[in-house]
């Protein structure tokens, strides 16, 4: 009999983490060839989700509970429940329950027929999510996949199913700052989509707002791509270029009389704010990079347990 882990990051979701163990426990009761658990992750929860969560473990000896010492943020959180993973398999999905529990046993079914490691769920619709969320995922995967070296499906979250294969392999990076799909497509091994309908938040309100949004972009760019330090080296040529463009320019108008060096204060201006501006476009994306490097020399570790429940010693 094959196990499976369901590893689930919990920040703040005392109104929906009642329904959601419902929900799953029902599908991996259910399952008669897999034996299923479920790890909760509380990345540092302001709310009652840590006691529920502990009385759910204490009432479930196959609910592990995995207590954070702060919010360390969604990424670390995952990663804490493939570091702690035990089983044959394992699903990545939140609680939010935006991503139905019910279709383990269709990610279970594709895993074993496409004989893949990975199986990641393409969203066919997204319910209760704005136009502008839409959007900027729309934007994010097109950039991001201009810009890495490796393909990432579009319409992805982490919601997905790994086999141990994978992940070994996840557990086997040392990077600091994860961004744990694109990770996941790195590593290669057979990779197969499941496509299905996103429902729309059961209960509570997203932590994904703006700010963590435009956070993790960052992460992932900085991470998975070098082109952005290219394009600091693109608009540098640009701005040489114009330099050396106006320079012939004052030179002969000069000389030939159709410009007046003397009186040409505001072309100045725009070339020094032109020239500016690229130089600091360009200090800023080797900042970003420099500050990644920073990160990693410190070498912290991403998160810290402050207990574990239901996990064997």
């Amino acid at each position: 009999m094959q196990t499976l882990s369901v590893i689930v990051p919990c920040y703040n979701e005392e109104a929906v983490i009642q329904e959601f163990y419902n929900r799953t426990k029902h599908v991996l009761t259910s399952l008669k060839d897999v034996d299923g658990y479920i790890i909760f992750i509380n990345d540092g929860s302001k709310d009652n989700t840590k006691y529920i969560l502990n009385l759910i473990a204490s009432r479930d000896e196959k609910v592990k509970v995995l207590h954070f010492s702060r919010n360390f943020g969604h990424q670390p959180a995952v990663t804490a429940g493939m570091n702690n993973c035990t089983t044959d398999m394992a699903v990545i999905i939140d609680a939010d329950l935006q991503d139905p529990p019910e279709l383990i046993p269709d990610l279970i079914d594709t895993h074993r027929k496409e004989e893949a490691s990975v199986v990641f769920c393409v969203r066919k619709k997204r319910e209760g999510e704005t136009f502008f969320k839409k959007l900027t995922a729309k934007l994010f995967y097109k950039t991001m996949n201009s810009l890495s070296e490796v393909e990432f499906p579009r319409d992805t979250g982490d919601f997905r199913l790994v086999d141990r294969k994978a992940i070994d392999a996840f557990n086997a990076l040392k990077e600091k700052g994860k961004y744990i799909r694109g990770l996941i497509s790195w590593i290669g091994f057979k990779q197969v989509p499941f496509y299905y309908n996103r429902d729309a938040r059961f209960a509570g309100e997203t932590k994904y707002p703006l700010k963590k949004m435009l956070t993790f972009a960052k992460t992932a760019l900085l991470y998975f791509s070098k082109k952005p330090l290219m394009l600091s080296v693109s608009l540098g040529s640009l701005a040489f270029f114009i330099g050396i463009v106006y320079a012939l320019w004052v030179w002969l108008g000069h000389l030939f009389g159709f410009t007046n060096v003397i009186t040409g204060w505001s072309s100045t201006v725009i070339i020094i704010i032109f020239f500016g501006g690229v130089q600091l476009i360009t200090i800023g994306v080797l900042g970003q990079y420099i500050g990644v490097l920073f990160d990693e020399v410190k070498s912290r570790p991403e998160y810290i347990i402050d207990e574990k429940i239901n996990f064997e010693e």
